[in-house]
């Protein structure tokens, strides 16, 4: 018997049908097994595809400056509905469900409303009652503040939701659902070549999130990460005859160590890098003529974290005679305008000459912890780039990653070369 939570997002939750298949999904992983055991599941859902976009307009529609806590109040229904609908679909098909929201698990979170994050679970009753047999299903996004008012964790929080709720009842394995069949190194859309991974780790997974692979919610991957929560990313889309989730078809998300015995257990090659990413969703920020001194940066960067815009790319160019550099970042293209009304707001203090912008970008990322371990991986990419004429406009690096900046239109051709470059792309079927 195991502890199994499953998560399914809106695609697989938009409409009747598809709740079907969801539900006949949950109805095979909760069946006895062979040895007559059962496993206990937890069921994680998402509100349909395009109801939250729907109630977000509404809100605004009813007041433009609205209270974020009754803001929340509002879009946490989208979850809601789905998991009664669910939960109503598997009592017709005979089976023991329930619903739990978030008030009444209950999910504790902190911070603000519309960006809270997972505090605690209370999981007794939760405990108990799949203990006794029963589904238990959950609406992601949603928890409850100390005030005991309804909050929500933003875009993607059903994710995050998944993996807390299966560290908190110590599950097994946290299988997330959706349209897609695994972790792929690249995008297939446009590498056709790309090979799905059997597994990759936790951190390998973060590092791909954050720079842009959609497959999983940033801060899902860290809490799975702190909470040593097994992940495992798989379609919902299916026959029913396909493989079991047990029997392991999508990406496993594993810690570092379970990777190493995954690799003999599955006759796995570690590879030197893991994926390629790409994300055209940045705006690259050039302030000329900084000052050269102790501060300088501090200036330009405070004003921007307490209007809580991300900065992500940071490049301080070699000082020039006069005391002054040049000073390159990039911000999310959705708050490029804030942060230029900002930073001329904040001229004076700073004490740039002028501000350069372009949202015509991509960052291109390449990814894999076997990097720790060998040389020449940032060398083989410029070389793999710079022999297909992209030029690279700014470049950062960590143990595990190395990001450059490159002219957006470049985007597919610079993920092909590179996915090539490193023996990334899978061997003709003939072969």
């Amino acid at each position: 018997m195991a502890r199994i939570v499953m998560k399914f997002g809106g695609t697989s939750m938009a409409g009747t049908e598809r709740i079907r298949r969801v539900a006949n999904i949950v109805r095979r992983q909760a069946a006895p097994k062979p040895d007559g055991t059962r496993d206990e599941v937890a069921v994680v859902v998402s509100a349909m595809a395009g109801e939250t976009d729907r109630l977000v307009n509404f809100a605004r529609e009813a007041n433009p400056l609205y209270d974020p806590a009754e803001y929340d109040v509002v879009v946490a229904s989208g979850e809601q509905v789905t998991s009664g609908l669910l939960a109503l679909t598997l009592q017709g098909m005979g089976m023991k469900a329930r619903s739990w929201l978030g008030w009444q698990l209950p999910v504790r979170t902190i911070e603000a409303h519309a960006k809270a994050r997972v505090e605690a679970i209370d999981a007794e009753g939760l405990l108990a009652a799949m203990g006794e047999g029963q589904i238990a299903v959950i609406p992601g996004f949603q928890g409850v503040s100390d005030e005991g008012r309804i909050t929500t964790m933003g875009r993607g929080g059903s994710d995050t939701s998944a993996v807390a709720v299966a560290a908190a009842i110590g599950a097994d394995r946290c299988d997330i659902y959706t349209d897609v069949d695994g972790v792929y190194t690249t995008d297939p859309r446009i590498v056709a070549k790309a090979r799905k991974l059997k597994a990759v780790t936790h951190e390998e997974m973060l590092e791909l999130a954050s720079v842009g692979a959609k497959v999983l919610q940033t801060r899902s991957v860290s809490l799975a990460m702190k909470s040593g929560v097994r992940v495992q990313v798989l379609s919902s889309f299916t026959d029913g005859d396909g493989p079991s989730a047990d029997d392991l078809p999508g990406t496993l998300i594993v810690s570092e160590v379970e990777m190493t015995a995954l690799e003999e257990k599955l006759d796995m090659e570690r590879q030197l890098v893991t994926g390629i990413a790409h994300d055209k969703t940045e705006a690259k920020v050039i302030l000329t003529r900084v000052p050269d001194k102790p501060g300088a940066v501090a200036h330009i960067f405070g004003p921007l974290a307490a209007a809580s815009i991300n900065v992500d790319m940071i490049i301080q160019n070699v000082g020039r005679d006069k005391g002054e550099t040049d000073v390159t970042f990039t911000v999310p293209q959705a708050d490029l305008p804030r942060a230029q009304a900002l930073l001329e707001e904040h001229r004076g203090e700073i004490g740039f000459n002028r501000i350069i912008t372009d949202s015509q970008i991509a960052k291109i990322s390449v990814v894999g912890v076997g990097m720790k371990s060998h040389a020449g991986v940032a060398a083989d990419m410029f070389a793999a780039l710079a022999e297909r004429g992209i030029n690279i406009q700014a470049i950062t690096t960590s143990e595990i990653k190395i990001s450059v900046l490159i002219d957006e239109d470049e985007t597919e051709l610079a993920v092909r070369v590179l996915h090539t470059a490193y023996g990334l792309d899978a061997e003709d079927e003939a072969a």
